[in-house]
């Protein structure tokens, strides 16, 4: 009877992998993890969310650059990382100002330091290969550090840590909602050439979701009407779709399945945190709307 029963579970828990292309079990156990270090970060004393941010960034950073180094771009690890870092407590403790002016430092830095990696003749190339190295680190800290940075920003602000909270609420509740949805129901590819598991079922699940939960979140948290809730809702699920389909496209130009296999289950942190890059400028920018 046991056996059986056990037997039952295993079958229907690989054919949601099936389905999911992932371990459903230990990725909720990775996501958990991942949430609860948020809340504490966010809730107790907001500058304890730099740390989480600062691992965040520094792994994303360095697991892309790894990527892009796989695929042939000889883009300078070390020197991401560092850039990616400073960020944080620039954007923290100089706001607005400080997370400009040490991101375009960075890539400054990150460049400078390639050029002179062309000292040694194997890090040498051609003048095109050069300077498309030079482009990938400055995308790395243009889509990952600065767009994380954002975080950091509207988290400093007075209040600012509810909004952080959530926006990123909302985005869980967008990749919820797409995912039951879509498990559910998904029969119609949404990008098949780009992200062949996302369906229009499960998009309009993640709208659903959305809304819902930004109108219990501006009522209940952000001491905020209900329709600036829908507001929020609809511009996290444009954002945070865009940003997941953004992240699917580098990785099929890459010729990847996953950026990194760190997080089991989840692949690499920049598949955790896709959704959340373009999301954080929008909401930053809600909340200098709305407060």
């Amino acid at each position: 009877m046991v056996s059986e029963f056990e037997a039952q579970v295993r079958a229907t828990n690989d054919k949601i992998n099936a389905r999911t292309g992932r371990p459903l079990v230990l990725a909720l156990t990775v996501g958990i993890g991942l949430g609860l270090a948020l809340l504490g970060s966010l809730i107790f004393v907001k500058e304890f969310y730099m740390i989480f941010a600062a691992l965040l960034a520094g792994f994303t950073t360095f697991e892309l650059a790894s990527a892009l180094r796989f695929a042939g771009r000889d883009v300078p690890r070390i020197p991401i990382v560092i850039a990616a870092l400073a960020v944080v407590p620039a954007s923290f403790y100089w706001l607005a100002t400080g997370h400009w002016l040490v991101t375009l430092a960075g890539i400054l830095f990150i460049s400078v330091w390639r050029l002179v990696e062309l000292i040694s003749p194997s890090r040498r190339g051609s003048v095109g290969d050069v300077l498309k190295d030079l482009g990938a680190g400055a995308f790395i800290m243009a889509y990952v550090a600065f767009m994380a940075g954002f975080t950091v920003l509207l988290t400093a602000q007075d209040g600012g840590q509810w909004w952080t909270l959530a926006f990123l609420i909302v985005v869980v509740s967008v990749d919820t909602g797409a995912y039951a949805s879509g498990l559910t129901w998904g029969k119609h590819p949404m990008a098949p050439n780009i992200s062949p598991k996302k369906t229009w079922e499960g998009f309009a699940g993640s709208v659903a979701a959305a809304v819902i939960a930004g109108v219990l979140l501006a009522l209940f948290m952000l001491q905020q009407p209900w329709w600036v809730g829908v507001i929020l809702g609809l511009t996290i699920v444009a954002t945070a779709t865009m940003g997941d389909l953004a992240e699917s496209l580098i990785k099929r130009d890459l010729g990847i399945k996953d950026i990194s296999t760190w997080l089991p289950g989840h692949g690499g942190f920049l598949d955790r945190v896709d959704s959340s890059l373009l999301s954080a400028a929008a909401a930053y920018a809600l909340f200098l709307i709305f407060t």
